[in-house]
């Protein structure tokens, strides 16, 4: 097990490292921010001066060089909008997002789980036919449209739920969310919901897959021949051995929820870490867009670390056939 955590461990670091040095020359080789952030009617003397204040006059690689440096000691540099460290604002920004994520997934699961099993043993039913078929609908909708269809129906035609925000927050583990209040709960089912349909659709078709797989398997059989309850079937037999690769794909799409989210608070007008990010572009602020990209490459790498290291509990064949290896 040593040997497996290892390795992994190494692939992660390596896979941050790469990220960085992509992450870098794809945010600093483009555009010059002087020409935004400045006043048009500036003198040369004051673009100059700009330049060097903000280290945009280094050679490339030294900049490179000095955002490594920096990395390695947590600074990801100062914002140029807000002259305060982009690692702080996204830190500001960043409990917003991870509760519209985890809210997202569990919707995604909480459904997604049980209506791709149903869906797995009845597949030529009415149920299962039609949760195949909203399945289909959830991967077809384009997040953007289908989140002004959200607002469009609960939030202007019928009034039950606000159209966007955060609404009101209440602190809990030292961390500000929403989803311990009335209006912050209000405020956070649309976006979440959007949020997670596309997600629950993926746990849907999986669960039914593996569903259909494993109850065609001897030891089913075997247990359905001894008489045993189809709630024991489904819940011992079956259900433990398709969350395996359930599992695997719930911690990859936390960590693209996390990654993707931008176009939902955008939408919604969540304060999160994806709308930030939309105005850094706009304003060419990269330390903030290099520290967002930085954080949501670690997070997912970690998440992808967790995910393996589950993956190998509730499968001993994969770090013994990696200590192989």
């Amino acid at each position: 097990m040593i040997v497996y955590l290892v390795r992994r461990f190494g692939q992660s670091l390596l896979a941050i490292a790469a990220m960085a040095v992509l992450v870098f020359l794809g945010v600093y080789a483009i555009g010059n921010p002087v020409d935004i952030l400045i006043s048009p009617e500036a003198t040369q003397a004051d673009i100059i001066a700009t330049t060097e204040r903000l280290g945009l006059d280094k050679p490339l690689y030294e900049q490179f060089g000095i955002f490594i440096w920096n990395a390695l000691h947590g600074d990801l540099g100062n914002s140029f909008v807000y002259g305060r460290p982009a690692l702080d604002i996204i830190l500001e920004r960043l409990p917003a997002t991870m509760e519209l994520a985890l809210v997202a997934l569990v919707i995604s699961v909480g459904f997604g789980v049980p209506l791709g099993v149903w869906a797995g043993l009845r597949p030529t039913s009415l149920a299962g036919r039609t949760i195949m078929g909203g399945s289909i609908l959830g991967f077809s909708l384009p997040n953007f449209w289908q989140g002004m269809l959200l607002i469009l129906v609960f939030a202007v035609l019928l009034g039950w739920l606000p159209a966007g925000g955060r609404g009101e927050t209440t602190e809990f583990l030292g961390l500000e969310v929403s989803f311990l209040t009335l209006d912050g709960l209000s405020h956070l089912i649309l976006p979440a919901i959007n949020l997670a349909l596309f997600k629950m659709s993926l746990i849907i078709r999986l669960a039914r897959a593996n569903t259909r797989e494993v109850a065609l398997q001897d030891y089913v059989k075997f247990a359905r021949a001894k008489g045993l309850s189809t709630r024991r079937v489904v819940l011992v037999h079956i259900l433990k051995n398709i969350m395996i690769p359930v599992v695997t794909i719930i911690g990859l799409e936390l960590g693209s929820m996390v990654a993707f989210a931008i176009v939902t608070e955008t939408v919604f007008a969540w304060p999160g870490m994806g709308k930030l990010l939309i105005d850094s572009i706009n304003l060419l602020d990269r330390p903030l867009i290099v520290a967002y990209l930085m954080l949501t490459v670690l997070i997912i790498v970690m998440i992808n670390l967790l995910v393996d290291v589950l993956y190998s509990m509730l499968d001993p064949r994969i770090r013994l056939s990696e200590m192989k290896g």
